[in-house]
């Protein structure tokens, strides 16, 4: 881990698997630090908010594998938000799913910094792979179904990946007053579980290959 009086940017992970993935990309770069929060939004939230009291960070990226949706983001893609979403907080009624937004409780919505993920995304295309920038879902049930993701998909148009902390992470660092970006390496595809189809080795490299990209991205803002 970076002495926190050093880092200016928080990456927070779900598991121990994605921090070593981010820090093998990062190299030893002081500017980051990079915690493993827990899986779901609740931890993400607070191991997020924990990490932000203990330093002074401009910027938090969430940061992991995750589902990538068919035609928006292949296996081993990686997909950087424009929009990072709560899709699952809200209530069921007799006529489907009410968004907070329409149950007028605030907003399930957070923004990104919006250019640095337009530069990050160029940047991995330059780099060869195959980079998707676009909304992300966040759940804390991991689609299972051809119907889950199609109700997914009319809840967040154009959604491209489904992960279980990027909106955790958004709302703690909305309360820090700092930026948020969200990047996700494609593991399997949403939709119907198929555990065996899944490459998560082969996410996490695309995962280490983002903040090596990253660190560049940042060196030229």
């Amino acid at each position: 881990m970076n002495d926190v009086a050093e880092a200016s940017i928080l990456v927070v992970t779900a598991v121990e698997a994605e921090r070593e993935a981010v820090l093998r990309g990062l190299r030893g770069d002081a500017r980051f630090r990079v915690v493993a929060a827990g899986v779901g939004p609740a931890f993400a939230a607070a191991g997020a908010a924990f990490a932000l009291a203990q330093g002074d960070y401009k910027l938090v990226v969430s940061a992991g594998i995750g589902g990538g949706f068919p035609g928006r983001a292949g296996i081993g893609g990686i997909v950087v938000a424009d929009s990072i979403h709560a899709a699952d907080l809200g209530a069921e009624t007799a006529d489907g799913f009410l968004g907070v937004e329409a149950l007028g409780f605030g907003t399930a919505r957070f923004a990104v910094d919006g250019a640095l993920a337009e530069r990050w995304t160029d940047a991995i295309r330059a780099a060869g792979r195959e980079a998707t920038r676009g909304p992300i879902a966040t759940v804390s049930t991991a689609t299972g179904t051809a119907a889950t993701a199609e109700a997914l998909r009319a809840r967040v148009p154009g959604v491209a990946a489904e992960a279980m902390e990027g909106a955790g992470v958004a709302a703690a660092a909305v309360v820090a007053g700092a930026a948020v970006l969200e990047v996700r390496a494609v593991s399997n595809a949403v939709g119907p579980r198929d555990r065996a189809a899944w490459r998560i080795g082969e996410a996490l490299q695309a995962l280490e290959a983002a903040f090596v990209i990253f660190t560049e991205v940042i060196s030229k803002r």
